[in-house]
């Protein structure tokens, strides 16, 4: 399927995966995606301001990745997400919900350590189920426009798809799947 990919599209899922390692998480997931693009200037025809998204991103890792719509889901059974946060936070310190997930080293790793040999450079991050199912429907889209290619605003549509924190920052800023899918045809 990569081969299908246009230059612009392999360039912001390798700059993903780079995302992703910057921010020391152990897998590539849809907000690595979406920053990417944002770097690559995908969003610049819909105006949105990429720090703003920045910051909200930040706001919805804060929350656990939960959206606004997991939020008022629990709201309607009484519980109250922002007190689990803060319960949270108290007793784990401040963004322990963002917390990148450590990553686990082997066997070959702890020896290395043991040597005083230093570890190897990895750049090998896997993808989440939900950034792998971006990347397939990016290919659905592409064909339902009848396009040969994959391109980037092929993944944002995917992106934009998946129901979620990312689209639902996205929608926030007033970037919808209609108005992508209207400039794609434009």
């Amino acid at each position: 399927m990569f081969e299908r990919f246009t230059h612009d599209a392999r360039a912001a899922v390798t700059g993903a995966v780079a995302e992703c390692g910057r921010a020391g998480a152990a897998a590539v997931a849809e907000e690595h995606l979406l920053l990417s693009l944002m770097a690559l200037g995908a969003l610049e025809p819909a105006g949105v301001d990429p720090a703003a998204i920045t910051a909200d991103l930040a706001a919805a890792r804060r929350r656990g990745g939960m959206s606004k719509a997991d939020e008022e889901a629990l709201a309607g059974l009484g519980i109250d997400l922002s007190e689990i946060v803060s319960r949270i936070e108290e007793t784990h310190g401040e963004g322990a919900l963002a917390a990148p997930q450590p990553r686990r080293r082997g066997l070959a790793a702890s020896v290395r350590s043991a040597l005083g040999r230093p570890e190897p450079d990895r750049r090998h991050f896997p993808f989440t189920q939900g950034s792998k199912k971006v990347l397939e429907t990016s290919l659905r889209i592409a064909l339902g426009h009848k396009d040969r290619h994959i391109g980037t605003p092929h993944l944002l549509l995917a992106l934009l798809s998946r129901p979620g924190p990312v689209a639902e920052v996205l929608a926030d800023h007033g970037v919808t799947y209609a108005t992508t899918e209207a400039n794609l045809a434009a």
